[in-house]
């Protein structure tokens, strides 16, 4: 069995009751507290403790003034969030059985929610996990999670991690030493070295696709991961290693699916 790990992204649809499965997020009671600490902040509080703007930290306090567990002012957390990693999902592109699939199968790590499944109903929020906020015990969001977050994962299945470490640091140090963690690596032929190289954005919209194609393809086998090839992307054996297999791309096919690469 494999488990898919994404992290939230810091931009997300408003609010708007959907015709798919809603369900209440596991570490709800653990939520409501830290929204009730987060609704104290004042808006000096958040631009410092963020790091944000003076305009961002007003929507924000705004945002999470407003923030709310009733069900008719949520949306499923695979339809809720924006950005490049949900634009390589293509979540619209889902059928009613890969939202089943991906239900069981991924998990979404949140600085608020702590861990979301796919139909887990959520509000608009913004809560990065590396955030320090003023007060003990939401300090650290690491502390306040400690293993809950961990304990929510089958603990027998293998990772397939598409996280970011910030997130991951709420996860692994929790996890069994036996249970295995794989974290693809998505690598462009630089045009000027032709060399593969990091690109964020590139980077970002393939976690999504590999994600997505996991997902529809109904992929539980370890070793049937190296298979993938959307987007342009391919197996790349020469610098593969067991916990870091490499997908490399000589021409990004993901143009078009971000706000940034139109």
């Amino acid at each position: 069995m494999l488990t898919i790990l994404l992290h939230s992204s810091k931009t997300m649809r408003p609010a708007e009751k959907l015709d798919v499965p809603y369900q209440a997020p596991r570490l709800l009671d653990k939520t409501i507290e830290l929204a009730e600490y987060l609704r104290r902040l004042s808006v000096k509080d958040i631009e410092s403790s963020m790091q944000l703007s003076p305009a961002m930290a007003e929507k924000t306090h705004h945002l999470l003034s407003n923030w709310s567990a009733n069900p008719d002012t949520l949306r499923p957390a695979i339809d809720a969030f924006l950005g490049d990693i949900y634009s390589g999902l293509q979540v619209p592109t889902f059928s009613p059985a890969d939202r089943t699939y991906a239900n069981k199968h991924l998990f979404i790590l949140s600085g608020l929610y702590g861990v979301l499944r796919a139909h887990d109903s959520i509000h608009p929020y913004r809560l990065e996990m590396g955030y320090k906020l003023p007060d003990e015990p939401y300090k650290s969001l690491y502390k306040f999670w400690g293993d809950a977050i961990a304990k929510q994962l089958p603990a027998s299945s293998t990772i397939i991690n598409l996280s970011a470490v910030e997130y991951t640091k709420a996860v692994f140090p929790y996890l069994p030493k036996s249970q295995q963690i794989i974290t693809p690596k998505f690598l462009t032929v630089s045009p000027k070295t032709g060399e593969p190289a990091f690109v964020t954005v590139h980077a970002k919209v393939a976690r999504g696709a590999f994600a997505r194609w996991l997902i529809q393809n109904q992929i539980n086998t370890p070793a049937d991961i190296i298979k993938f090839s959307d987007i342009g992307y391919a197996y790349d054996k020469a610098t593969n290693t067991p916990e870091q297999p490499v997908f490399v791309c000589k021409e990004f096919g993901g143009i078009g699916l971000s706000v940034r690469l139109t």
